[in-house]
């Protein structure tokens, strides 16, 4: 790196820094949380000054908000885009969480952890969540259609509730809930979906 190339401190500057800024955010908002992370750390992390910050980014809001936007954009791709398996078994690999964290454990989904911190049901990062969830119970209930359910829309719903609970139980208890509720699926999915269309 040229000096041209750095900023006030030896910081890095210029191309990247969005991207930089981003990645920081990803990172500790989902280490320690949204209002437990400073910009003066993100900045630190992301190795830019906050002058440069604040030319990418309005605010923190602002910030938060495409941090959630960018987080899964197209609504778990790696479940619902896969042709090699059946619209049942879609259903199903939506419960496989990658593990990751100290003891191999899913974090905290971010959409509820921002949901919990951002009190302000009209700020832009908590309409991102409520946007995102609700796509997330469409794509099961469409799975769910296609998988042959009486009731795709009821079914989209439980299953979505499903993820959700179980997250947040993997979260409180430190002990993987997935599993469960992957089984609580095979049982509401065998239920809803008539043995003719299995």
């Amino acid at each position: 790196m040229t000096e041209l190339e750095k900023g006030p401190q030896g910081l890095r500057r210029g191309r990247g820094a969005r991207e930089r800024i981003l990645g920081a955010s990803q990172q500790l908002f989902r280490e320690q949380g949204i209002n437990h992370t400073g910009m003066d750390q993100l900045c630190a992390v992301a190795q830019v000054s906050k002058r440069t910050a604040y030319q990418h980014f309005t605010g923190k809001d602002e910030l938060v908000t495409e941090y959630l936007r960018r987080f899964d954009p197209d609504v778990m791709p790696g479940v619902f885009d896969r042709t090699d398996l059946t619209p049942r078994e879609r259903l199903l690999a939506a419960f496989d969480v990658p593990k990751t964290g100290p003891q191999n454990l899913t974090p905290l989904c971010p959409y509820i952890a921002a949901s919990v911190e951002i009190h302000d049901p009209e700020h832009p990062a908590r309409q991102q969540a409520h946007d995102y969830k609700a796509a997330v119970a469409a794509r099961l209930a469409e799975t769910a259609r296609e998988a042959g359910a009486t009731d795709p829309e009821q079914l989209g719903e439980q299953l979505a509730l499903l993820l959700d609970g179980a997250s947040a139980r993997t979260r409180v208890l430190n002990a993987d809930a997935f599993p469960t509720a992957a089984a609580i699926a095979a049982v509401l999915i065998d239920k809803a979906i008539p043995a003719s269309a299995r």
